[in-house]
């Protein structure tokens, strides 16, 4: 067996607000193997984004803690390392896309000066040199005209060029681990797809692995190996990809994919949505999160927190029910 190159265990993260702790990732694990896809979906609010940031110390204190857990890359727990370390691991070995690029662009630096910054200060290479490995790595993302393009700035790039833009700052240094939080959230759907067939060419010519944070089941079938599915910032299902779709467990998930629309659907049939809203993490129910929502819940459900349980190779649940 391969060793995981990233293995989260216990993970809890937590925010103090005016109405009390709230807990946004609760007790989450899992492990990413070296030249994995693994995408973590869920809802809104479901603790996907937390878990990012979690991963690499980057939740604001005050008012977020990660206040229990592990968090082990290359064996080495990062909760434990000094900050001084954590900035050499940030955009060098671990590497992040954020969700949206004109939020994470500094809009006053051209978008070379950008690029070449993480080689410059995490490799050491002068700015002449890190310059034009920027612009072979704008090549790489296919940004036409490349070198002209580090000479201009965010506001002078569409939507799916700063998308490129991020994802190539993300592969300056050759990280071992990339961490894409809805990369390609507000984008058209032909340059999603041009965004993703680009991280996962790219992931495979490095060989890094890759966590894919996303709500898109349609972009996890296509791209990714292993899925962790999310509710009320826990896991509930977790699963190689082809079993999750071919067998799902756990009734928010089954859920979840009832509601994704279908080419070979027939005409007039309607989506089935999951009825309610989820649930309010500073005041989680004290069983199932999913409980309120499930049209399955039994007394049991509202009462007895579900822990994770396995029901084939490699996928675990965490329903009350055997079926």
């Amino acid at each position: 067996m391969t060793e995981p190159l990233l293995s989260v265990r216990g993970l809890t993260t937590r925010f103090r607000t005016d109405r009390g702790m709230l807990t946004a990732v609760d007790d989450v694990s899992f492990e990413v193997a070296p030249g994995e896809t693994l995408a973590i979906v869920g809802e809104s609010g479901s603790g996907k984004s937390v878990t990012a940031l979690s991963e690499l110390r980057l939740i604001p204190s005050p008012p977020g803690e990660i206040a229990a857990g592990q968090i082990l890359f290359d064996g080495k727990d990062l909760l434990g390392l000094p900050e001084r370390e954590m900035q050499a691991i940030r955009g060098n070995r671990i590497a992040m896309i954020f969700q949206e690029p004109m939020n994470s662009l500094n809009p006053s630096l051209t978008v070379g000066l950008q690029v070449a910054e993480p080689v410059h200060q995490h490799r050491g290479e002068p700015w002449a040199r890190a310059l034009e490995t920027a612009k072979g790595l704008l090549q790489k993302v296919h940004i036409p005209d490349a070198a002209n393009r580090l000479q201009t700035y965010p506001h002078q790039y569409s939507g799916g060029m700063r998308q490129r833009a991020m994802i190539a700052m993300a592969l300056a240094c050759r990280p071992r681990l990339i961490i894409a939080d809805e990369p390609t959230t507000a984008l058209d759907v032909t340059v999603q797809a041009q965004i993703l067939d680009l991280l996962q060419d790219l992931t495979r010519e490095t060989g890094a692995a890759l966590v894919l944070i996303t709500h898109d089941l349609g972009v996890v079938a296509r791209y990714a190996q292993r899925v962790i599915v999310m509710y009320g910032g826990r896991v509930v299902e977790q699963a190689p990809a082809r079993a999750l779709y071919r067998a799902p467990r756990h009734p928010y998930t089954r859920g979840l994919l009832a509601s994704v629309p279908r080419l070979t659907g027939a005409a007039g049939e309607r989506l089935v949505p999951i009825e309610g809203s989820p649930p309010d993490l500073a005041a989680l129910p004290q069983g199932c999160a999913f409980a309120p929502r499930c049209a399955f819940a039994g007394l049991a459900c509202h009462t007895e927190r579900p822990r994770l349980r396995s029901v084939g190779a490699d996928h675990l649940h965490s329903c009350l029910r055997d079926d």
